[in-house]
């Protein structure tokens, strides 16, 4: 595919993503930009291909079911079946279209599913730096109040001495989670972003500390 094709698959990719309906506000367009730029910028660091990549970025969550919908854990596979279907129509090379599949299948988290491939590895990261820094301390807040939980527990606000819960308390989410997505991370480019996105939401929680 030469650069033209690429950025009419691109558009066509937006296009798409721009008509679907949003689950929350944390996985609307805006999002879907940031892991396409992450991807962009990762894949330029490794030996992968771009062709995978791109297309599995941009459609990793064209179905995305709310946090508390039982469907949850299956987002990913339904949208890894329409990304295809997409794709299909779009006339895209068959040959690219199972590792693409398989690149929006293991880039959930609640899906659990192991990346087998360089380019599942680097849409995985670029989906997992955007829940951490200052847009993933945002994208938390956002969806927890959609959900109304309370912000933090006031006897324990920092799980000393209970268990994360991130049903019942926003920042819970931090300890259950966040905090420990940078060592989940495969490429060196993503867990270099990563220490310093982390060590925000680290001086975030010694901040809020004090003010509490």
């Amino acid at each position: 595919m030469n650069k033209a094709s690429l950025m009419a698959l691109e558009e066509y990719c937006r296009q798409k993503i721009s008509a679907q309906s949003v689950a929350d506000q944390a996985h609307d367009i805006s999002h879907i930009l940031r892991v396409v730029n992450n991807a962009r910028n990762i894949t330029q660091h490794e030996n992968a291909q771009w062709q995978i990549v791109l297309p599995a970025a941009w459609f990793h969550d064209c179905v995305c079911y709310p946090k508390t919908h039982p469907l949850r854990a299956q987002s990913a596979y339904l949208a890894a079946d329409q990304a295809i279907e997409w794709l299909q129509q779009w006339g895209y090379p068959v040959h690219y279209l199972p590792q693409v599949h398989h690149a929006i299948v293991a880039h959930s988290y609640s899906a659990g599913v192991i990346p087998t491939t360089i380019e599942a590895k680097i849409v995985q990261d670029a989906d997992r730096l955007d829940a951490l820094g200052a847009i993933g301390l945002a994208r938390c807040l956002q969806v927890g109040g959609t959900q109304q939980l309370a912000l933090y527990d006031c006897d324990d606000p920092f799980c000393h001495q209970r268990l994360p819960d991130d049903k019942t308390y926003i920042l819970d989410h931090y300890f259950q989670k966040l905090r420990h997505l940078s060592s989940q991370l495969h490429t060196n480019v993503a867990k270099k972003e990563a220490e310093q996105r982390l060590l925000f939401l680290e001086q975030f929680m010694t901040q809020l500390a004090s003010e509490i």
